[in-house]
């Protein structure tokens, strides 16, 4: 079975070897990500997998029903619209309030 993948931006990759984002968030989860889960991590710029790690923690929630303890571990937004406007580059139109999101915390291995 091939092992489960998460793709992050260039610019996340340094943070999250440093241990500053053990967080990320995924809408439309087609991978059905759990807790116990090994992933590569990969660079979605260059295609290469820069780490390894183990999912710790995973929790659903209406993005309208994101709080700020939701991101310890993950980048700031400084407001909903800037979360919705983000996802969107990301997922396209479809995103909103009523949107499910993937809270997902892991450990590098």
């Amino acid at each position: 079975m091939q092992k489960k993948t998460l793709k992050f931006r260039d610019y996340l990759v340094n943070l999250i070897l440093d241990e500053e984002k053990d967080t990320t968030q995924r809408l439309f989860d087609d991978k059905n990500l759990s807790v116990g889960d090994e992933i590569d991590l990969v660079n979605w710029d260059t295609r290469k997998k820069f780490g390894e790690a183990v999912i710790v923690d995973i929790w659903e929630k209406k993005m309208g029903e994101i709080e700020e303890k939701d991101f310890d571990g993950h980048e700031k937004f400084s407001s909903k619209e800037e979360m919705y406007n983000t996802y969107r580059t990301y997922y396209g139109d479809k995103v909103n309030a009523d949107t499910i999101v993937k809270i997902i915390r892991f450990k590098l291995k």
